[in-house]
This record gives structure tokens, sequence and C-alpha cells, in this order.
């Protein structure tokens, strides 16, 4: 499953009323660490069909980037039935990112 690129108008839709689990990857252009993790989000996306994808730009979506608190980046969220359920700050494995859907 590719990418979703996420904001303040679809979010609620991809994310808290999504059926599967949803990883929510908040990042910017100019971050290093963002886009050191960046290959390792689109292959999670790719590899696993039960898990959906999403990326939220902060500089294009700052009201989402202040209602989930986001106070680095990246900062990697995962979802399910609506609520966040884990939360990942910085640069992590593919593995470790996994381990939030245990």
């Amino acid at each position: 499953m590719a990418e979703i690129t996420l904001t303040k108008n679809n979010f609620e839709e991809e994310v808290i009323k999504s059926d599967v689990p949803v990883l929510v990857d908040f990042w910017a252009s100019w971050c290093g660490p963002c886009r050191m993790l960046a290959p390792v989000i689109a292959e999670i996306a790719e590899e696993r069909s039960d898990i959906k994808v999403g990326k939220v730009n902060v500089d294009d979506e700052p009201e989402l980037a202040m209602q989930y608190r986001i106070e680095a980046i990246p900062t990697v969220f995962a979802f399910k039935n609506g609520s966040a359920v884990a939360k990942s700050l910085g640069y992590k494995a593919k593995a470790d990112l996994l381990k939030m859907f245990d």
C-alpha cells in the first residue's frame, strides 16, 4: 500500500475512523533524521498491507502538529481503533517501529 499524505482535512477519515491500524509519521523536508527515516516508512507501507501508513508534513499542517503535541521530529504514532497507542521519537529501525503494533 502506498503512503498517504495526511492533512487536517483527511486525518479523521484516514486515521481516526480507520478499520486497520495506522502508522503516522510527523516529519519535515528540512529534517535530516526525517529523511533517514523516510525509506523505512516507505518500506513498511509497501510490505505491510495490514497497516495503513500516513505522513504529516509539520510545516504544511501546523494544526495537526499542535494537536498531537509534536515537539521534535520525526515523531511516529501507532493508532488503533482511532486512538494513539504508541509513540516513537527520532530515527528508529523498522523492527522497533513495528513493535508499536504488537
